[in-house]
């Protein structure tokens, strides 16, 4: 039975005090192409939302229209961004860590507590790290939307930039047609390098 998306986590919360909770989480951290992006989000429990659940578990359509109502009825919400050469100078979960946190500092009101999805930010926050926190937690599940919504728009944009890699398909992602587009082109400045595909290839390039 699969888990369920719930705001329990946030009703304890605020029967403790806390009036200002945020979920976190990221997209994009698997890829190997551009940024990983995170969001950070309060939602208001006087205007609860439809459909808000773990990106990965709605359809692109489904996690766009919910964006959407997302952005207009949240309390607050942000997004933080860490850059490939960022990920390949101090690697995949401190890229991560640090979208996050400039997903929260970038929040237009002050979160009075986290809750993250799996791990931990380096703020001087009350924070909570959740085990699947985007399938438990509706403020997490709601950060995983923006994020994901977010980074599909950059994959959008840097399609058009570079076209023969076909980044609006696949987001980036280590998919047949992203892997035989770096065999034959080699890896962007935007690539990770630091990944075993990508490097493989780099040096491919290099020495042909």
């Amino acid at each position: 039975m699969p888990p369920i998306c719930s705001t329990r986590f946030e009703r304890e919360l605020r029967k403790l005090g806390f009036g200002a909770i945020a979920g976190v989480d990221e997209a994009g951290r698997g890829c190997l192409f551009g940024p990983v992006c995170a969001a950070a989000c309060m939602l208001d429990p006087k205007r609860p939302l439809r459909g808000v659940n773990d990106s990965k578990q709605i359809s692109e359509q489904e996690r766009e229209a919910v964006a959407v109502r997302l952005r207009e009825r949240s309390v607050a919400w942000a997004i933080g961004w860490a850059s490939a050469e960022e990920i390949d100078s101090i690697n995949i979960l401190q890229a991560t860590r640090l979208a996050m946190k400039r997903a929260v500092e970038n929040l237009p009101r002050a979160a009075d507590y986290l809750l993250v999805d799996a791990t931990s930010i380096d703020l001087a926050i009350p924070q909570r790290g959740v085990i699947h926190g985007d399938a438990l937690s509706r403020s997490i599940a709601a950060a995983s939307i923006l994020a994901k919504t977010a980074r599909d728009a950059r994959l959008r944009e840097l399609d058009l930039q570079y076209p023969a890699y076909g980044f609006a398909r696949h987001k980036g992602y280590g998919s047949p047609e992203h892997l035989a587009a770096l065999d034959r082109w080699g890896p962007l400045p935007e690539h990770r390098y630091s990944y075993a595909p990508v490097r493989a290839r780099a040096g491919q390039t290099l020495s042909s």
